[in-house]
């Protein structure tokens, strides 16, 4: 088992599945979330528990984050217990979560300030590349930092790329979440003008598949609009957030503004469906 001690807080729907790889890899891993029923798969899994983020800090040397929001993790480091309430030193924080470029500086900073190091480090991919440790890691921060943590990364995802200084990895998520909402709502729409014109969608799916527009992207969601099943893996609420993110960081482009109004529209509806559930938006 490696010496390395990992904590791991936020246990949704992509955490719980991330932090199972690492203890498949033979880490020895804490758990903390406020919801305490989720940390049951990891507990069976033997991983421990702690009552608190300041507690877990304590017990572990590299902490791992993935929460849903920038409010969440104001909250995880500055709560009365949060990370920077135990004033430990020498722990790396690797942010996991799609959260703004400005709050990973703030606690980046912060962290320095207490001699710990910090890293952003979002994901691209949804719950089955996950399970499968298939994710793509876009990571901010120092070189160094990252090396330390490359051993790691590479258990959770098939690339770890470091893309620039803090925040730049949380910059990259914002980029390609919005290149996720162009091919969400083109999917939606491709699929309702067929529709319209008489084409089965079975039929139109299976030609997208096939040509050179087919991707896994149209595969899942193809599949699941055909099944009529928009359980979310990728809720459409956090799309909605990334594109009010990246938004606020000066995306202004002609697509962008569609995308940004389409789910900011669809979002009350249909906010806790996956984000094909776009689809029925659009086709109101």
């Amino acid at each position: 088992m490696s010496k390395t001690k990992i904590g791991w807080i936020g246990l949704g729907n992509m955490g719980i599945p991330m932090s199972l790889q690492l203890i498949k890899a033979g880490y020895p891993v804490t758990v903390y979330n406020r919801s305490k029923e989720k940390e049951s798969p990891l507990k069976a899994m033997d991983a421990a528990v702690t009552s608190s983020p300041g507690e877990l800090i304590q017990q572990t040397d590299v902490i791992f984050i993935m929460v849903s929001n920038d409010e969440a993790i104001g909250d995880i480091f500055n709560g009365k217990e949060g990370l920077l309430s135990a004033k430990a030193k020498g722990k790396i924080i690797i942010n996991m979560s799609t959260v703004s470029p400005a709050i990973s500086k703030e606690m980046a900073a912060l962290c320095h300030e207490q001699g710990n190091d910090y890293l952003d480090a979002p994901v691209s991919g949804s719950v089955k590349q996950a399970e499968d440790a298939a994710l793509v890691i876009m990571v901010g921060g120092k070189e160094a930092t990252f090396k330390k943590a490359q051993p790691l990364l590479e258990k959770l995802g098939k690339l770890a790329l470091l893309v620039g200084e803090t925040g730049a990895g949380n910059s990259a998520k914002l980029a390609i979440n919005t290149l996720l909402s162009f091919h969400a709502q083109g999917l939606a729409e491709t699929v309702l003008f067929a529709q319209e014109k008489g084409i089965k969608t079975e039929d139109m799916l299976s030609i997208i598949n096939n040509s050179a527009l087919g991707n896994i992207f149209a595969k899942i969601k193809g599949d699941a609009i055909l099944n009529d099943n928009y359980k979310a893996a990728f809720a459409l609420k956090h799309i909605a957030k990334d594109l009010r993110l990246a938004k606020a960081e000066g995306l202004n482009s002609p697509l962008s503004k569609i995308a940004y109004q389409t789910f900011q529209e669809a979002e009350a509806k249909h906010g806790e469906e996956d984000i094909i559930a776009v689809i029925k938006q659009i086709g109101k």
